[in-house]
């Protein structure tokens, strides 16, 4: 038996949260960096997340997410699977910051979904160690609360305006995520369920941003 073609390997489901907030007028946005033992963008600042488990797709929400969400996520996943991609991004949020969208029942999480909204996909490229297909969502700060601690998954966590996270060690397509995530923000799209995700792919060694 053969071993399949690195290239062939499928993306494995993957969630990012943006949380911003608005402070003395500037808009800032939560990232923190990878530690260098990290297979997968080692040193790099990132936005919180990381693989959806199984298990997302046990938890309890606290509330559901808003139905023109559900229905672009669920372009390419059936409902079960996009409230799983979701709930994985609060998840990994609460782990690797510290802070909670949503509740706890004796220390199980029940994700708040409802202020979340989804506005960018990512498919990291054939032959890459890791491949994951990523959904990033972006929430307002005021719908989370804790204090910023986390896992130690990653470390410098804070938040900064969106020209001084730019000078940091940023991946290509971090830095097109905080692009689409600032343009979302300054021009809030509205609820319109057919509104199109930007979906990004890299072939040929460059970027493609096209509407998913």
């Amino acid at each position: 038996m053969t071993n399949k073609p690195r290239h062939s390997r499928r993306p494995v489901d993957a969630a990012t949260m943006v949380v911003w907030r608005r402070h003395h007028g500037t808009i800032e946005v939560l990232m923190g960096r990878r530690h260098q033992n990290h297979v997968f963008m080692p040193h790099a600042y990132v936005f919180p997340g990381g693989r959806v488990e199984r298990s997302d797709s046990k938890l309890r929400t606290a509330s559901d997410l808003r139905t023109d969400v559900q229905a672009r996520l669920e372009r390419a996943a059936n409902p079960t699977r996009a409230r799983a991609i979701a709930a994985g991004a609060v998840r990994e949020t609460w782990e690797e910051t510290g802070l909670l969208i949503g509740e706890t029942d004796d220390d199980v999480l029940r994700p708040r979904l409802s202020g979340l909204d989804y506005f960018f996909r990512a498919i990291t490229p054939p032959g890459r160690t890791r491949r994951f297909d990523a959904r990033f969502f972006i929430v307002d700060a005021k719908h989370a609360k804790g204090k910023l601690a986390g896992d130690g998954e990653l470390i410098d966590l804070a938040f900064r305006s969106f020209d001084d996270s730019r000078l940091l060690d940023v991946a290509g397509i971090t830095r097109i995520a905080m692009a689409e995530a600032e343009r979302h923000i300054k021009n809030p799209p509205g609820c319109d369920p057919g509104r199109p995700v930007p979906l990004s792919r890299f072939l040929r060694g460059q970027y493609y941003i096209t509407p998913e």
